[in-house]
């Protein structure tokens, strides 16, 4: 069974790659399929932010195809393998699924998330910009989209006002983030991706009250502390 995983990453790579082609473009859950309407939700980023999905697209595919060229028999690989077919082939359904199911899509990305996740903390040491890269910055970006749905669905719900269900979805982004670069410190792409979209939540309310950019603003000094203990464990690691 081993053998054919290379085939299968590759194959729901594909359709995930494809998916955008396949739906019709998403500019963000309708705000008015929630019972409080959620209309420019202060937990989203800005449109720019979004962007890092065709580098996100891109890397996945080189990684894809060199699985099934250079690295279709290395043991180092197989291990990654299985959780990122488990994230990217349902995730090939997520912009279906959030056109008309909000509820049904935050389940949906937080299942990509945790197997994302699952695939970063099995990562080789080896063929950092072949393997560790992609999924590094794939599975930093859906720790903020997943928050991000999650703050707008608890907003939309009625359990938070926006801003402070923003505030507790950036927290819980957060929180995960500390501990997945406290686990692999030197996953710096990782860190990288969250840096971007919380940048993009505090570009999206420069002009709206202080609450969320000051919880911003904290986001991005824990998460550059966790990256800079990173690059000091391997600077000492390379001078060992």
């Amino acid at each position: 069974m081993t053998r054919y995983l290379p085939y299968l990453t590759f194959a729901a790579t594909l359709a995930f790659l494809l998916s955008p082609y396949l739906t019709d473009p998403f500019v963000g859950f309708d705000p008015d399929r929630f019972p409080v309407p959620q209309d420019n939700p202060p937990v989203q980023p800005a449109g720019y932010a979004f962007g890092i999905w065709g580098v996100i697209y891109l890397w996945l595919a080189v990684m894809s195809v060199v699985g099934i060229t250079r690295r279709r028999d290395d043991p180092a690989w197989r291990p990654v393998q299985l959780p990122l077919i488990l994230s990217l082939g349902p995730g090939a359904a997520w912009l279906w699924v959030a056109g008309t199911a909000p509820l049904e899509a935050t389940g949906l990305i937080f299942w990509m998330l945790a197997t994302a996740l699952w695939a970063l903390l099995r990562l080789p040491e080896q063929d950092r910009w072949l393997l560790q890269a992609p999924v590094a910055l794939y599975a930093g970006w859906l720790t903020a989209a997943a928050h991000v749905s999650l703050g707008i669905a608890l907003g939309g719900y009625g359990l938070f006002s926006a801003e402070i269900a923003a505030v507790v979805a950036l927290s819980l982004a957060v929180a995960v983030a500390l501990v997945v670069l406290w686990l692999r410190p030197q996953m710096l792409e990782y860190g990288a991706a969250l840096l971007w979209a919380l940048v993009g939540v505090l570009v999206a309310n420069l002009d709206k009250s202080l609450l969320v950019p000051v919880t911003v603003l904290i986001a991005l000094a824990l998460v550059m502390a966790a990256l800079g203990r990173g690059l000091w464990a391997g600077q000492r690691a390379r001078g060992l």
